[in-house]
């Protein structure tokens, strides 16, 4: 995780959020984990794995000027399909059609944050359209693992347009390190090394 508070137009908060035992669900948070594992932001920008936090992420988003959000979604499209939605049109697409419990959840941090009176100034919702979020333990689809790399840049042109440069790492993080957003032991080369299971079941 990188802190910071007073980015170039305000503090920013890089979060994904989703569910890394569901298959498709762990979209958000391995995006966050690549964008994390190769690039260094400034102070300023906060990179987190929401995961299901729901409401104990309001406090977060209220001290983010700029939010830039990693999600799997449904759209009614192409599993692996991206989509960049921006300002009032971010919860209403996270509200398309319920497919778990934290997409509910982060609608209503939304609002809560709202009703609160600190509402991010710039928000941005860098989605894809999930293929399986039914199986228990099971690694990302083909179609939604192919476009991490994709969803990595439309990120880091989003963060470019808010003038905020991210610089390359001389090498990518390892994973397991002592860093907090790669030492949980459940990076995804590690989880899916062999059927997907292992991480889950051990």
């Amino acid at each position: 995780m990188i802190d910071g508070v007073g980015a170039s137009g305000g503090r920013t908060l890089v979060l994904g959020i989703g569910n890394l035992l569901w298959a498709d669900e762990a979209f958000g948070v391995r995006c966050v984990e690549a964008l994390h594992r190769r690039y260094a932001l400034p102070e300023t920008v906060e990179v987190m794995d929401g995961g299901t936090q729901g409401l104990y992420l309001v406090q977060h988003v209220q001290a983010a000027e700029n939010l830039l959000v990693f999600d799997a979604v449904d759209y009614g499209r192409t599993p692996g399909d991206l989509m960049v939605v921006r300002g009032d049109e971010v919860p209403r697409f996270t509200g398309a059609k319920k497919m778990s419990l934290h997409q509910t959840g982060f609608q209503e941090v939304l609002s809560a944050a709202d009703l609160l009176g600190a509402y991010p100034a710039r928000l941005t919702l860098i989605g894809v359209q999930a293929g399986d979020l039914e199986t228990w333990g099971g690694p990302l689809t083909p179609e939604v693992a192919a476009r991490l790399d994709d969803a990595v840049t439309l990120a880091l042109e989003e963060l470019a347009s808010w003038g905020i440069a991210a610089i390359p790492r001389a090498a990518p993080l390892e994973a397991g390190s002592s860093d907090g957003l790669l030492r949980h032991g459940l990076d995804r080369a590690a989880y899916e090394r062999t059927d997907g299971l292992s991480a889950a079941s051990g």
